[in-house]
């Protein structure tokens, strides 16, 4: 399935197939996540990657709508880096704006699924989110992740919150009043 999907973005959006970002997890460890991309590299005049709602197609919006483009973690999972249930990893430039009890999110590998993900995903705030993944690492059992992996199944064949209310991804994490929040020209492609 991986390597028609695969072939599909290919012919569809061109190289490279697969998106790959850093990302922060257990620890506080950084590692490359790897998805199918979704968007096109389109640039403004000066070189600067248009916004997401303008390099979003259409077999990009079926492939995150679906949770396709998050089968090459799979390899991430593989590697030791991530597990099928945790926090989702989150970008690299976000570490400096979580409140203490926020980081407490990377006690734990990341995870392709998680309970913000079946509980609304990007329609949440980032407060709920961050909140619902620390209490996840606090109640971690292997009941809760047989749960959440169940859940995960409606949560993706009911394709419901899988953008953020005015845009396709998710916005920007600002963090605690008081923490950076300088901006970054890197993509987030995440849900």
């Amino acid at each position: 399935m991986l390597g028609a999907l695969g072939m599909l973005v290919r012919l569809r959006l061109g190289s490279p197939v697969f998106f790959r970002q850093e990302r922060i997890g257990k620890d506080d460890q950084t590692f490359v996540l790897f998805k199918l991309r979704t968007m096109t590299d389109a640039r403004d005049e000066h070189g600067n990657l248009l916004e997401d709602k303008d390099r979003m197609t259409p077999l990009g919006m079926f492939l995150r709508s679906a949770s396709l483009d998050e089968l090459p973690q799979l390899w991430n999972i593989v590697r030791g880096e991530m597990s099928f249930v945790g926090p989702r990893p989150l970008l690299v430039h976000y570490l400096p704006r979580y409140s203490a009890r926020q980081r407490l999110r990377h006690r734990m590998r990341p995870g392709i699924t998680g309970w913000a993900q079946v509980n609304g995903r990007n329609l949440l705030s980032w407060e709920e989110r961050l909140e619902m993944d620390v209490r996840y690492v606090e109640n971690f059992s292997l009941l809760l992740d047989a749960i959440l992996l169940f859940k995960t199944v409606g949560a993706v064949l009911g394709r419901r919150g899988v953008s953020s209310k005015g845009s396709v991804t998710m916005t920007e994490f600002q963090g605690e009043p008081g923490t950076p929040a300088s901006g970054s020209d890197a993509p987030e492609e995440d849900h």
